[in-house]
C-alpha cells in the first residue's frame, strides 16, 4: 500500500509535466500576445511594440521562455500577470477561495438531494415514485446551471423584491452576507450536478441489489431496510463518489458563465479573461493549478475506495 501511495505522488510529476508542455506549446501556437492586443489600431511604432515584447521577455526563444518558467515553478513562483502586472499568486488568491466555497457548497447540496432519492427511487423501482424522480433528474440534465441561475434571480425579484448581493463577502467577515451571496449559485448548480449522481446512485445500486450476497442476505432473513443500508449501498457508492468527485474539481475552474450571472469573479472567469488578453503566464498557471486538483481529487478518491470497500487492496 505504501509503496503504491509513493507510485501515484510520483506518477503526478510526469503528468503536471505533460499539461505544462501542452499548455505552453498551446497558448504560443495562438497568433497574437499581449502586446499586439494591446496596440492593436494604434499607430504605434515597432520599435516601442519590439521594446515591450523584450520587457515582458516575449522576444526570447520558446524553449528559454518554457525553461525559465518551470525554473520559477519549481522555486514555487508562478511569475507575474502579464495583463494586471500583479503576481499570479496575489490573483489566484483572492479568486480561489470562493470558487472553493462555491464547489463545496454546491457538491453538498448535490450529495444530499442525490444519494436519498437515487436509493429511494432504487428501491421503488417502477413505482409512480421511482418515475416522479426519475422526472426530476432529467429536468436538472435538460437546464444548464446558468439558465437556472437566471430564472431564480427573476423569480426572487418579481416575488419577494430581492437579489444577490452584487460585490462578494467573504465568509469570514460577515457569513450570512456571504452565504445570501452564494445559496443562489449553489443551488442552481448543485441541482444540475444531483441528477448526474442521482442517476448513477440508482442504476448502480439496482445492479447491486441483483448481485448473490445481497440474495443471501435476504434469505437468512435480514431486513430490506438492512440489507439496502448495510450490504447494498456502500458498494453502490463507489461510482457515485468518482462523479462527485470528478464535478467537485470541474466546478472550482468550470462555471464560467454561471459565475458571470451571479456576477462572482471566480477562478473560471479570471481564465476567460486571461484567454481574452493572451496573458500566456496566467492562463498556463491556471491549467496547471486545475490540473493539479483533479489528479489530487482522483488520488484522494482511490484511497477513499479502499475504506469503503475492504476487498480493494492496492500494492
Amino acid at each position: 500500500m505504501r509503496r503504491y501511495v509513493v507510485g501515484r505522488l510520483l506518477l503526478m510529476i510526469p503528468t503536471l509535466a505533460g499539461v505544462a508542455i501542452l499548455t505552453f506549446v498551446i497558448m504560443r501556437a495562438v497568433p497574437g500576445d499581449i502586446v499586439a492586443l494591446q496596440y492593436a489600431g494604434s499607430p504605434v511604432p515597432q520599435s516601442v511594440i519590439d521594446e515591450q515584447r523584450h520587457l515582458l521577455g516575449l522576444d526570447k526563444p520558446m524553449w528559454t521562455q518554457f525553461t525559465d518558467w518551470m525554473g520559477q515553478i519549481a522555486h514555487f513562483d508562478l511569475g507575474q500577470s502579464l495583463w494586471t502586472g500583479h503576481p499570479v499568486v496575489e490573483e489566484i488568491q483572492i479568486r480561489l477561495p470562493l470558487s472553493i466555497e462555491l464547489a463545496v457548497l454546491a457538491t453538498l447540496l448535490a450529495v444530499t438531494i442525490a444519494i436519498p432519492l437515487g436509493v429511494l427511487a432504487a428501491v421503488r423501482q417502477d413505482s409512480w415514485v421511482d418515475y416522479l424522480i426519475r422526472v426530476f433528474s432529467i429536468g436538472g440534465l435538460a437546464m444548464p446551471s446558468f439558465w437556472i441561475g437566471i430564472v431564480m434571480i427573476l423569480t426572487t425579484i418579481t416575488l419577494f423584491g430581492w437579489a444577490p448581493p452584487l460585490v462578494f463577502t467573504p465568509f469570514t467577515e460577515d457569513p450570512i452576507a456571504n452565504l445570501a451571496q452564494l445559496i443562489l449559485p449553489a443551488i442552481a448548480v448543485g441541482y444540475r450536478y444531483s441528477a448526474v449522481s442521482m442517476r448513477m446512485t440508482r442504476s448502480t445500486l439496482l445492479e447491486v441489489l441483483r448481485e448473490d450476497y445481497v440474495r443471501t442476505a435476504r434469505a437468512k432473513g435480514v431486513g430490506e431496510r438492512m440489507v439496502v443500508v448495510r450490504h447494498a449501498l456502500r458498494n453502490a457508492l463507489l461510482p457515485v463518489i468518482t462523479v462527485v468527485s470528478l464535478e467537485f474539481a470541474f466546478l472550482i475552474g468550470g462555471l464560467v458563465v454561471t459565475e458571470q450571472v451571479f456576477n462572482l469573479n471566480g477562478i473560471g472567469k479570471l481564465l476567460v479573461d486571461a484567454v481574452a488578453h493572451r496573458d500566456y503566464t496566467l492562463i498556463q498557471s491556471l491549467v496547471l493549478l486545475l490540473a493539479a486538483v483533479f489528479v489530487l481529487v482522483n488520488f484522494v478518491v482511490d484511497m477513499v475506495y479502499v475504506v469503503l470497500d475492504p476487498r480493494i487492496r492496492y500494492s
